[in-house]
């Protein structure tokens, strides 16, 4: 309620003496306001057409009209404006029953002292009841635009794993092809220039594909096959083992079983692995291992390679997205984004140390949820 700001009361009262009172209560207490009475129901009719009010003080007894008709035009009406009882005399049963049917409040003539109070914390009480529902209009409207844009992004994610890739799939296929044909190798150095261009933007379009459904996809959960799951990462990346001749290693002390989405941990460990085989160092035999050990209550997972590590200032913004802090990067800059964004999903922790020249290892711990 604006404290410069004079409500406009209207009464329903058929005696003078009491409106004068009321009006007196009013006056004393000095509650901005301006009043208007009336007695009769067509009266009162026109005064919520005319005067517009912003409370409804109403007496029970009226000769042909009562307060129960009064509140049920009121809150046809002006539902915005509070309907407090203001009456001599009723029983418990009654004023329950008016409160139930919508009235704010009843105060008993007998003791109008409590009017001024009643009358400003209805008012609030019926602000405060407008601004939620303001709120929540305005929350299922976001929530709708949301809906929208989600859709949408099911649609593009879609067109990006199928209409795009699958096209990029059939020219690297053909690429293969090219090189294979072209006996002289005249076209050498632009087939690989074709090849590297390919493949960053394949992997661009996987790293978008691979943030989208970790960020909307609910969890699947089930016992992870460590020895499976970690032969499809290497399977996958093996273009790149062959053409960098990296040595992999793997130890698995899996004898707990685990519960957990094994898709979500393929994904981080196929970025992890990726990146160690991407920044191997060509001054030494690369390797890439991986161990992995299992506890009833969590998982243990290390990646480590010898590749030419990851400097001091960098450190730092690795995880941002779309961040690349090497040329040799072939993605988006999504792809320890995602890494940490997907650990996150599984409730899990990630911590990473590297030193130039040396290699890099990154540490990840997940709980088991069989719980």
């Amino acid at each position: 309620m604006e404290s410069n700001r004079k409500l406009k009361i209207l009464l329903l009262e058929d005696s003078d003496d009491d409106a004068l009172l009321i009006e007196r209560t009013l006056f004393k207490d000095g509650l901005p306001h301006l009043l208007r009475c009336a007695e009769t129901k067509q009266e009162f009719m026109d005064a919520i057409r005319e005067f517009r009010p912003d409370v409804v003080l109403s007496d029970h007894g009226l000769p042909q009209f009562n307060s129960m008709e009064a509140l049920g035009i009121s809150l046809k009406e002006i539902p915005k404006a509070p309907f407090i009882l203001v009456t001599g005399s009723v029983s418990d049963e009654f004023a329950v029953s008016c409160l139930r049917a919508g009235a704010d409040d009843y105060i008993l003539k007998s003791n109008l002292t409590r009017l001024p109070s009643a009358i400003r914390n209805a008012v609030r009480k019926k602000t405060l009841d407008r601004l939620k529902r303001e709120a929540r209009t305005a929350l299922r409207a976001q929530n709708n635009e949301l809906l929208k844009a989600n859709k949408e992004l099911d649609t593009f994610v879609y067109s990006v794993s199928h209409n795009l890739r699958g096209p990029l799939a059939s020219l690297m296929g053909l690429l293969a092809i090219a090189r294979e044909t072209d006996a002289e190798q005249k076209f050498g150095d632009i087939h690989d220039m074709m090849g590297t261009t390919m493949l960053k933007l394949d992997e661009t379009l996987k790293e978008i594909v691979d943030y989208s459904r970790n960020a909307r996809g609910e969890l699947q959960l089930g016992v992870v096959d460590w020895h499976t799951l970690t032969e499809g990462v290497f399977h996958r990346l093996e273009y790149l083992f062959k053409k960098k001749e990296i040595v992999r290693l793997v130890e698995l002390k899996c004898d707990v079983p685990v519960i957990s989405d094994s898709d979500r941990i393929a994904v981080v460990l196929t970025n992890l692995v990726a990146n160690a085989a991407i920044f191997s160092s060509s001054h030494r035999k690369p390797c890439v291992s991986i161990e992995i050990q299992t506890h009833p209550d969590h998982t243990q997972i290390t990646v480590t390679d010898n590749g030419i590590g990851i400097r001091s200032e960098v450190l730092p913004k690795i995880w941002n997205m779309f961040y690349r802090g090497n040329e040799a990067s072939q993605g988006a800059g999504l792809g320890l984004y995602v890494v940490r964004e997907t650990i996150g999903r599984l409730h899990g922790t990630v911590s990473l140390t590297s030193e130039v020249d040396q290699g890099t290892t990154i540490r990840i711990e997940l709980p088991n949820l069989a719980g």
